[in-house]
Formats: structure tokens, sequence, C-alpha cells
């Protein structure tokens, strides 16, 4: 059975956004759908959310699959760093290496490891066979260019999404039609 684990972003949860609704959509369509709750979301560390979702998924393999927003996706990615068995997918919403305009000092201290701290794309690339960035042309939190190009080297497909802000709407069919994309369904 394909297995879906959706991290939420920063300041999230499992009924934010369109997770809810990507999340019914799939178990409509038979996958097995994860969508667990990261610990402190208003100041998320990079160890502590990796390995809440490593205990999460246990053992993965082609079956697994993965949708990530925001720092979900630096989440996932940093994930992938760790393991050495390759699993089907994902895809990344929102997903960056670089924010610009973040609110406040703390906002700032809180994302320096996530900007800081390198990510091994080559070694990703070697067990994530398939994937998608969902970007939007205005999302608030800036470096569009630079995210896109960074993601370039790893994902299958882009998608750019005009006037999406940071993709936090309660539906985005555009998730559903690219993870189907990835899983091959």
């Amino acid at each position: 059975m394909k297995r879906v684990f959706i991290v939420h972003g920063w300041g999230g949860n499992p009924s934010s956004g369109w997770v809810p609704w990507l999340r019914n959509a799939l178990e409509a369509r038979g996958y097995q759908v994860n969508a667990p709750i990261m610990p402190n979301a208003d100041a998320p560390v990079i160890k502590d959310w990796v390995k809440h979702l490593t205990d999460i998924v246990g053992t993965p393999d082609k079956e697994t699959y993965f949708v990530g927003h925001s720092i979900g996706c630096q989440t996932i990615l940093r994930y992938l760093e760790t393991i050495d068995k390759p699993v089907g997918g994902a895809v990344f919403v929102a997903g960056w290496f670089t924010l610009e305009n973040l609110e406040d000092e703390d906002s700032k201290e809180v994302a320096r490891p996530w900007i800081t701290t390198p990510i091994n794309l080559k070694r990703i690339k070697e067990i994530l066979p398939k994937s998608v960035l969902i970007i939007s042309s205005d999302d608030p939190f800036g470096a569009f260019r630079e995210n896109k190009q960074k993601f370039s080297g790893l994902v299958s497909r882009e998608v750019v999404l005009p006037n999406a802000g940071h993709i936090e709407s309660l539906e985005e069919p555009a998730i559903l039609t690219q993870l189907l994309f990835v899983a091959g369904s």
C-alpha cells in the first residue's frame, strides 16, 4: 500500500490549510496517509523534526511518499539524507532554502539553522527518484528565483502557481495532481 506522510509547516498543524483536504483526497484513493503533529511547531528545531519524522515513517520503501509545506520540505530533505533506501517520491510545497521578510529577530533566530545547515542534495537525489516543487510567484518570504534554482537540480518538475502567496489555501488541486504524478497513479 502506498503511504504518504504530510509534514506541515512552521506554526502549522495537521489541520492547517490544505492538509486535511489533501489527506481526505488521498484516503479516498486508497492511500494510507499520516499527517503528524510536528514538535514545537512555533519554534521548530531540525534534529527534533527529523527524529519525529524518522520515528513515524519507520522503514521507508518505494511505496513511501512525502508532501511537505515550507519548513516541512526542509524536514523531508533532511530526513532523506539520513536513510539509504529509495523512497517513492515527494512533493515540496512552498519549499525554500532561503527566506526573506521574516517578521522579527526571534523568527530569524529559529530560521538561521534551517538556512545555514547544508543539505546534501546529491545524496538525496540518489534515493528520491521523482519529486515536484510547487512554488508561488509571490511568496511573501521571497527568494523565489534562488529557491527555484536550488530545487531545480533535485526535482523532476516545477510548478509555479501565480499569486498563491505561501500556498496555504484550504484546497490546492495542484498538490494532489503532482503527488499522483509522482506516485504514478
